[in-house]
């Protein structure tokens, strides 16, 4: 879909549709010439998410009038506009319409470049289907061709088509990552998101490593290499690497990439179970969110690593009271097969340290405990550095990915005390707290965790959000690291 910011007359705009905001309690524009006036003064007011669908005839040039109720002008958001523009893209298309124009609305205190950002970000993740798998359901029929922003008069267009660009590149971020996710586990295995890898070096110049089995065992990655015993479909450790801030300390982005999770010898109840295939959206967020910084070419360091696997029952499966020393050094007692993903994160934890990061973010679909405290409507937040936390929490409001903090108190890694190891996998009460705990262990940086597990995927979502894979927190990653390279830009 090609999306543009233009200033034109509301009269003169000729599109199969023609999308205005209207607040509540405020009449419409002039350059209406009066279209919208029988709505107004009967079922139409204004309020958030109202709808009116008109077919003005002679009073513009537009074939039809769809009118969008924003609310009370003052809590208008930037979150708002993101799902006003998603509801104005999904209606045209539900008309089998070819194009559709909308009438920017800026928040207040919002530049029409942020502006323009959000509403670009609405539409092209509104549109979002995952068809791959129907038959005759990648034929791209029925879908919007066109998508013009409107501007006020004295709106600044290149600022706003700057906005666009940067929106089109922060919303394929998440829809690659959505690609990835809502692959069925035969699919999407270790192997295939290693390909995706390498075709995202390929394409942005970035180095590329990807360790199989053998790389995997003679790396020392034994958390990584023990999940994946029993697997047919051998795991994988992929390391992105985009090179350009000079000489500074990178960041570092992690993400868990289990590509099925049955629970292992620890076997998960059966229903439900095909959800498992989720369990991989850390890693399709990374690599979502290294096309991104790829495509933009922002200058700073940043490593994506993305370690994959299996996690299946099996002859060759690892056990509950198996002791493991991790690439770290350090050992750990398993007291549950479904408790993988801390195993590998630990491990791409520890390789992060060659790299003496300025900052680590990992991401993870890794505890049904943090669904419990947070439900679906947030992410977990914990760390080692409170400026980082709130540098990620801030990331994520702006682009709509809410994360909430959570404590790492001295008493979680307590409970996580191994009898026969150093530390032990599994631990309970607050399971979300003491997995960070775990992975606090393997971090000497500073460090952020994101657990996804309620916000990764989901059963319902909003304007923008579908059914299935989110690409939480891709998004919120490219935003962080957007922040960190204007930070360099302006030192």
């Amino acid at each position: 879909m090609r999306i543009r910011a233009r200033k034109m007359p509301l009269n003169e705009t000729a599109t199969p549709l023609l999308a205005v905001g209207l607040y509540g309690e405020e009449n419409a524009p002039e350059t209406l010439n009066g279209a919208a006036d029988d709505a107004l003064s009967g079922d139409f007011f204004g309020k958030s998410g109202e709808t009116a669908l008109l077919y003005p005839k002679d009073a513009v040039a537009a074939d039809r009038l769809f009118l969008i109720g924003l609310g009370d002008r003052a809590s208008f958001t930037i979150e708002k506009l993101r799902r006003t523009a998603a509801t104005v893209a999904k209606k045209a298309r539900s008309l089998k319409l070819e194009g559709a124009a909308f009438v920017l609305p800026v928040p207040e205190g919002t530049s029409v470049e942020d502006a323009a950002l959000a509403a670009t970000e609405g539409a092209s993740l509104g549109l979002y289907r995952f068809t791959r798998h129907k038959t005759g359901g990648d034929d791209g029929a029925g879908e919007l061709d066109a998508f013009d922003l409107l501007l006020d008069g004295a709106a600044d267009e290149e600022a706003a088509s700057r906005g666009v660009e940067a929106g089109e590149k922060l919303a394929a971020a998440a829809l690659l990552a959505r690609d990835l996710a809502n692959e069925p586990s035969n699919v999407a295995t270790p192997e295939y998101l290693a390909q995706t890898a390498r075709g995202i070096a390929e394409r942005h110049g970035m180095g590329i490593t990807v360790l199989d089995r053998a790389g995997i065992e003679e790396e020392g990655l034994t958390g990584l290499a023990n999940v994946g015993r029993s697997a047919v479909n051998e795991p994988r450790f992929m390391v992105l690497e985009h090179r350009k801030g000079g000489d500074e300390a990178p960041v570092v982005i992690v993400g868990k990439a289990v590509t099925f999770d049955s629970g292992g010898i620890s076997i998960k109840p059966s229903g439900g179970m095909e959800d498992m295939k989720f369990d991989m959206g850390g890693g399709a967020a990374v690599l979502g969110a290294m096309e991104a910084v790829g495509s933009m070419g922002l200058p700073i360091n940043v490593i994506a690593l993305v370690p994959s696997t299996e996690n299946l029952p099996g002859g060759g499966a690892f056990k509950p009271g198996d002791v493991l020393k991790m690439h770290s050094g350090k050992t750990v007692e398993i007291i549950s097969t479904d408790a993988e993903g801390r195993l590998i994160l630990a491990d791409a934890l520890s390789y992060a340290r060659r790299y003496e990061p300025s900052a680590v973010i990992d991401c993870a679909t890794l505890t049904g405990a943090c669904i419990v405290a947070l439900g679906n409507h947030a992410s977990g937040l914990m760390g080692n550095d409170e400026d980082l936390i709130a540098e990620v929490q801030a990331a994520g409001e702006t682009v709509g990915e809410r994360a909430w903090p959570l404590p790492l108190f001295d008493e979680y890694t307590e409970q996580i005390k191994g009898d026969t190891a150093d530390i032990k996998n599994s631990a309970r009460p607050a399971g979300a707290l003491t997995a960070g705990a775990f992975l606090k262990e393997f971090a000497d940086y500073p460090w952020a965790h994101l657990d996804i597990a309620g916000t990764a995927n989901g059963k319902k979502g909003n304007a923008y959000t579908p059914k299935g894979a989110t690409g939480n927190p891709a998004r919120t990653l490219v935003r962080f690291l957007m922040g960190r390279a204007a930070e360099r830009g302006d030192a």
